[in-house]
């Protein structure tokens, strides 16, 4: 009995000595945030001038031969931007892609440094408003600054991740890659009166506006409810058919619309169709052509990708809950079910 009160007295000391010293990390950081936080607004209010925040760190990545080494801080820049995952999620929207285009052009990039963007692909799609926009933003991107932008496919490249793929001049896929999908979804709608009906329960939902109450999922529907929304899809569909078969010349828009639809195809297949340009393609490979795309000629260069790592941030929002105090359950659900793609008209890939 004594052994095991100072074994369980050796324990207990433990823990509290343990949980001591990480309260006093927390404050720590804590304080260095406030103080960070004050002294950035003291040194801004003494001179007036606001200060440009940035979100990413330069990382080098490995070049043409796979070798990583550091370069000169004036030597040319291939930017490679990962559409990874799916899109509207997590880092994957337009406002990151949108950032990270924004701080290529500033800091150690200054002076016309990036030359190039290698697209890095493997995503099924996502929303309709985030695979527009990272499209749009790589577009204006190539034009006011002149790059040769070139995507690499390595695995799925499905609905709005092609949807980006045709802001570039060109496309490569690994052979095991699938490319397609060109098509629009929404979340499933679900209708649940009949199991009101059966329990007794009755719902009023109170509204102003010809259609404001269209497909609630607490009544029967009528007949042309959802004519609104078709109209919608059709609208997206017929700008995504347009954005890929104008990036794609070899794509006929009348195959894509009839036959094609919105199946995906093994890369060789997808060449074939007028999909990509290349099936067999490896990433060094296409550095190495978009390095002669931009007139890179020498070693002397740098694959740099712009990384968000924000330590502070991270530390407290961490899944560990650490700091948080939060206890999370997570729930797997199909994309399309995903609580961050509710509401959404949805350029994405079901299988």
């Amino acid at each position: 009995m004594v052994r095991e009160s100072i074994f369980f007295a050796a324990i207990r000391s433990f823990f509290i000595a343990l949980f001591a010293i990480a309260g006093i990390l927390v404050g720590i950081f804590v304080v260095m945030a406030l103080i960070g936080g004050v002294m950035g607004g003291l040194s801004n209010s003494l001179d007036g001038t606001p200060e440009l925040h940035y979100s990413y760190t330069p990382e080098v990545q490995p070049n043409a031969d796979g070798v990583r080494k550091i370069e000169g801080s004036s030597v040319p820049v291939v930017l490679k931007l990962n559409i990874n995952g799916v899109i509207g999620l997590d880092s994957l929207t337009r406002k990151e892609i949108g950032q990270q285009l924004i701080e290529s052009r500033e800091r150690s990039f200054e002076d016309d440094r990036v030359k190039a963007i290698l697209l890095y692909i493997d995503s099924p799609g996502g929303t309709v408003v985030d695979a527009d926009g990272i499209y749009r933003e790589l577009k204006a991107y190539k034009e006011q600054h002149h790059v040769p932008v070139y995507a690499f496919i390595d695995g799925l490249c499905a609905s709005g991740g092609y949807y980006i793929a045709s802001a570039a001049d060109q496309v490569f896929a690994s052979p095991a890659s699938l490319i397609g999908s060109v098509g629009v979804i929404t979340p499933p709608i679900l209708n649940v009166s009949q199991l009101l009906d059966k329990v007794g329960v009755t719902s009023l939902t109170l509204y102003e506006g010809k259609g404001k109450d269209n497909l609630n999922p607490f009544r029967t529907w009528h007949k042309g409810e959802e004519d609104n929304i078709k109209a919608s899809i059709d609208y997206y569909y017929t700008m995504f058919v347009n954005v890929v078969t104008s990036a794609r010349p070899g794509l006929d828009k009348t195959k894509l619309v009839e036959d094609y639809g919105a199946n995906i195809y093994p890369a060789a297949i997808a060449k074939e169709h007028g999909y990509i340009d290349d099936a067999n393609a490896t990433q060094q490979e296409v550095l190495k052509l978009l390095l002669e795309k931009a007139g890179i000629d020498d070693e002397h260069y740098q694959v740099v990708e712009l990384e968000n790592k924000n330590w502070f941030s991270e530390l407290f929002h961490s899944q560990f809950g650490l700091f948080s105090g939060k206890l999370s359950v997570q729930l797997e659900l199909t994309p399309e079910m995903t609580l961050g793609l509710s509401n959404q008209y949805l350029y994405l890939y079901r299988p």
